[in-house]
């Protein structure tokens, strides 16, 4: 079975930038693991994401989801690879203005290739399954929990191998993000998808066995398998 996410040799470089925002030797994530990734602040936790969803596209290296290259294509297929392949659940939710919690499911089946008779039926289940019942709810009508609920569920609507999470408990008090991370985490293992969850909070390191320190890859050292890290 084909590693969830594998990266060689990556490199990116925003535009007369003095150095690159992120170099990582190898980084290897098996299918439904989870790992935590720290750094600083501007450190480029967020680029790394954004060029393993295929956002932006690296000088050099290789990524690849559930086996398949995802620069080995071109930018409109490679948004239905990111649709059938990665979640993302965003610091700030990232959820449609003036859209129902339904219709903000419904966005990221888009790109899938699920039947678009059967996006209704599948969004409104998962939004219940995650204790959504009000899915006709603009995001502006629901609390700051219930609006994590619903972009969980967007990142998982599509059943993806690889579910990727940009500190998404930096706008939450404790006792919010600990609620948060315990649907991030169970929602992944039940669909099967693996987490790679990026944050600089240190009250994330107890929930994961398996944690390094971007600057660790940016060095060479090789992850797969390797133990966790405070």
């Amino acid at each position: 079975m084909s590693a969830a996410l594998a990266i060689d040799h990556l490199m990116f470089a925003y535009p007369g930038a003095p150095s690159p925002a992120v170099r990582i030797a190898h980084l290897e994530l098996a299918p439904g693991e989870q790992m935590l990734l720290t750094a600083a602040s501007g450190a480029g936790k967020s680029t790394l994401l954004h060029l393993i969803a295929g956002l932006l596209e690296p000088q050099a290296g290789r990524i690849e989801i559930a086996g398949e290259d995802m620069f080995a294509r071109r930018a409109a297929a490679r948004d239905l690879l990111r649709g059938r392949l990665v979640g993302m659940i965003f610091q700030t939710f990232n959820l449609l203005s003036g859209f129902s919690a339904l219709e903000n499911v419904m966005a990221a089946l888009m790109f899938s290739p699920i039947p678009r008779r059967e996006h209704r039926a599948r969004a409104r289940a998962l939004l219940e399954r995650l204790g959504i019942d009000r899915t006709e709810a603009t995001p502006e009508a629901l609390s700051v929990g219930q609006q994590q609920r619903v972009a969980v569920a967007r990142a998982l609507a599509c059943t993806p191998k690889l579910v990727l999470a940009d500190e998404p408990t930096a706008s939450l008090d404790p006792e919010r993000a600990a609620e948060a991370m315990n649907l991030i985490q169970s929602a992944c293992r039940e669909c099967g998808a693996a987490l790679l969850c990026v944050s600089h909070d240190p009250a994330m390191a107890s929930r994961f066995e398996r944690r390094t320190v971007l600057a660790d890859l940016a060095e060479g050292a090789r992850m797969a398998g390797a133990p966790g890290r405070a």
